[in-house]
């Protein structure tokens, strides 16, 4: 019966009127992606080629939040029902023959070994149709599961089922194995006689049936894996499932996290041994953290590069920067975009970096602010030193050689260099560059007034 080609349908034309959006519910983001990106990930990786999703509201946005995942659309409009939704799909499968893997864009915590489990239940029993079930303890709003051993009788809507049939505790996650192209001949042959007056995919158990083939039910271990989203509140506990599980994921590769359920990791992250996450991080997009690391509670990292044996304190945001081994940074700092620590840095309280290629062992230990600027080696940035970078029109780079001292409170006008082993005093302003070795001072003089403070009193008390 079976070619060992298999092919996967995606439904994800719903507006989703209870998440109260005007935008699909299956963009709403779910551990860093859009919440439909699970189910289509998920076909991948159990081989699934082509994917197809059925899209309908929003629709637009829908397609261009996914062209990246290169999966084919197919339009549903008007939207009839889950059976009219994979109609839809017929032309873009037309000439497949093989297995097809129907999915919900709305329930994203199947894993791919739950499917892989699926689909090897479906082939060695050599099943027509397969659904995917699960058991609750309250199951109103479910079709109820009528079988006989593996097979199934038929799955009956809850507007539609008797009272008999609303006791029963098995029922359809909306996840099947269909054989096609036999499933399209079969849904050619059903109706719409139902409460919803719509062509309902269960249907095709009964048409399964009367036309003599097999239909088979697989019960899930874990019925959590079939949540489906269809508010913000089951969206959240959605994230709450998805974040355990990729944090425990990490814990087994040898990661500490002080507590796993208030640190937020993203999907893509990579973390290395021996790192320690305190609670309340946010570690975000393609991050990569390496080995021996601490991030302290608060922190944000997105789309960056950590080297080992960094160290990130408390409420310090990091984005898209490159972090070389042995660094402090924070509490309180802020790297920004196109940030370079080359190693053993310090970037204490209150830094801000922008556009900053810094050497080893270069400290700014608080309070400053270094943009669009190169900085040599074993540089000492003092208290409250800021690059003027930018004059309205355009910005302009600072270049810092090795073992330059700058004292605090210094602005570096932009485009300046200041040479090799200078010092810079503190309180001055830089307008032009410092030659190698030299002291560059630039204080207005300063004059002391003697007596000055008792006049001012005096005059104040005679009045």
């Amino acid at each position: 019966m079976n070619n060992g080609k298999l092919a996967a349908v995606i439904l994800a034309a719903g507006r989703g009127t209870r998440m109260k959006s005007e935008h699909s519910k299956i963009l709403h983001p779910l551990c860093g992606a859009p919440m439909g990106c699970y189910p289509v990930r998920a076909a991948r990786d159990l081989g699934c080629e082509p994917i197809l999703m059925v899209v309908g509201h929003d629709s637009e946005n829908v397609q261009q939040a996914f062209a990246a995942e290169k999966v084919g659309f197919a339009p549903q409009s008007p939207q009839l029902g889950t059976g009219h939704a994979l109609l839809c799909a017929e032309e873009a499968l037309n000439g497949f023959s093989g297995t097809l893997l129907l999915l919900c864009a709305d329930v994203p915590l199947l894993t791919p070994a739950t499917l892989a489990r699926f689909l090897e239940f479906h082939r060695t029993r050599q099943a027509a149709v397969t659904v995917l079930t699960m058991q609750q303890d309250d199951p109103r709003g479910y079709g109820r599961i009528l079988r006989d051993g593996e097979e199934i009788h038929r799955i009956v809507e809850e507007k539609d089922a008797g009272d008999q049939e609303k006791t029963i505790s098995e029922v359809n996650t909306g996840i099947y194995l269909f054989e096609s192209p036999l499933i399209f001949r079969l849904l050619h042959g059903i109706g719409n006689d139902n409460a919803q007056r719509e062509y309902y995919l269960t249907d095709t158990v009964r048409a399964a049936r009367e036309a003599r083939e097999k239909v088979c039910a697989m019960t899930l271990a874990d019925a959590r894996e079939a949540i489906g989203i269809n508010d913000r509140v089951q969206l959240a506990q959605a994230e709450a499932i998805l974040r355990r599980r990729i944090n425990e994921t990490h814990m087994t590769q040898g990661v500490t996290f002080v507590d796993p359920d208030a640190a937020y990791v993203e999907a893509p992250v990579e973390i290395g041994a021996d790192t320690v996450i305190h609670p309340g991080a946010h570690l975000q997009g393609k991050t990569v953290l390496g080995r021996n690391c601490v991030i302290e509670p608060g922190v944000v990292i997105r789309d960056s590069r950590i080297a080992d044996g960094v160290h990130i304190k408390a409420h310090s945001v990091v984005q898209e920067s490159e972090i070389g081994p042995h660094c402090q940074i924070g509490p309180m700092a802020h790297l920004r975009h196109g940030t370079i620590l080359r190693g053993d840095n310090k970037i204490g309280n209150f830094v801000e970096t922008k556009k900053a290629d810094i050497g080893l062992r270069t400290a700014a230990s608080h309070l400053t602010y270094l943009g669009d600027s190169e900085i040599g080696a074993d540089v000492n940035i003092g208290c409250g030193t800021i690059t003027c970078n930018y004059d309205g029109v355009r910005k302009y780079k600072t270049i810092i050689e090795d073992q330059v001292f700058v004292g605090s409170d210094t602005q570096l006008v932009a485009p300046v260099r200041i040479g090799r082993n200078s010092l810079i005093g503190a309180g001055s302003t830089i307008v032009r560059d410092v030659p190698a070795d030299a002291l560059a001072l630039s204080r207005a003089e300063q004059k002391n007034i003697e007596g000055w403070r008792l006049r001012e009193r005096k005059k104040k008390s005679d009045k």
